[in-house]
């Protein structure tokens, strides 16, 4: 009786554990019977359902992620760009989804990238390259409503996409740089053009500062020199009318002293020369 009772408890056990589950919030659950779908609007929490006859499939309930692979589009003044994009998504009708599906997430993405990828197209080719950078904002307003229309069919919401980067193809590019290199090049010509014509200014004004300056001080120094010089005149002539002998024996020592002061110098002079007259005992008076 004991074993029956056991064996019993475990087919309820069993029985029990196959007709609960339980529905997160950020899931959704497809009740199934026979492959055919029976309810779809299950909320958060424990739930059941019969067992080996129904089972339950979840599904993201969150936001989600497709990213494309870098691609070449062609603007309105055909021009080629590399686009590299992304698109934020959700399950809308879980329903229609496994409908287009079979629940498959990543045939999901495969496809949304594609409807994606349309209107993202034609938005490019309505626009010139410099309007698509200065208007993204628009644009992607225009991608996505077009895309989340396109996508509703198939039980997908279109919530966001987004531009990550807008290339030039590589061969565009260089020819680009090779053009922004040279109008920079340019420019920093003319802007060193510009600053050795003000150094040659700043420099022949300074020179000619200088100039002025120099004969100003050359001008004071000569009228300085010559009042000086009036003045030593004046004092030497006043001294000379006063005392005319006393002058001309100062006069004679200041020779002396500049005649003898090399001791190894020889002088070869009359010995009755003017020069030696303060000499010896026979000096004039």
């Amino acid at each position: 009786m004991k074993p029956f009772v056991i064996f019993l408890a475990l087919i309820v056990a069993l029985l029990t554990s196959t007709s609960m589950f339980t529905v997160r919030e950020n899931e959704y659950a497809v009740l199934f019977q026979f492959g055919a779908i029976q309810r779809v609007d299950y909320a958060p929490g424990l739930h059941f359902k019969l067992p080996f006859v129904q089972n339950v499939v979840k599904f993201e309930r969150r936001l989600l992620t497709v990213d494309s692979e870098p691609e070449r589009y062609l603007t309105s003044e055909r021009k080629d760009v590399i686009v590299d994009f992304y698109a934020k998504w959700r399950i809308a009708d879980v329903a229609k989804f496994y409908g287009a599906f079979q629940g498959d997430e990543a045939l999901a993405r495969q496809r949304l990238l594609q409807i994606v990828r349309e209107p993202l197209r034609q938005a490019f080719q309505q626009r010139k390259l410099q309007e698509v950078v200065s208007g993204r904002g628009d644009l992607i307003a225009q991608v996505v409503k077009a895309s989340d229309t396109a996508a509703q069919g198939l039980g997908i919401a279109v919530v966001d996409v987004r531009m990550i980067r807008i290339d030039l193809p590589d061969e565009v590019s260089e020819s680009v740089f090779r053009r922004m290199r040279a109008e920079r090049q340019q420019v920093a010509n003319d802007l060193r053009a510009l600053g050795q014509e003000a150094s040659e200014t700043i420099r022949s004004d300074a020179d000619r500062q200088r100039q002025v300056l120099l004969a100003e001080a050359q001008r004071d120094s000569s009228k300085v020199r010559g009042d000086g010089d009036a003045r030593a005149a004046a004092l030497y002539a006043n001294a000379f009318s006063g005392d005319a002998e006393f002058y001309a024996f100062y006069r004679s020592l200041e020779a002396y002293r500049e005649s003898f002061r090399n001791k190894d110098g020889v002088m070869v002079l009359d010995k009755d020369s003017e020069f030696f007259q303060y000499f010896g005992d026979g000096a004039r008076r």
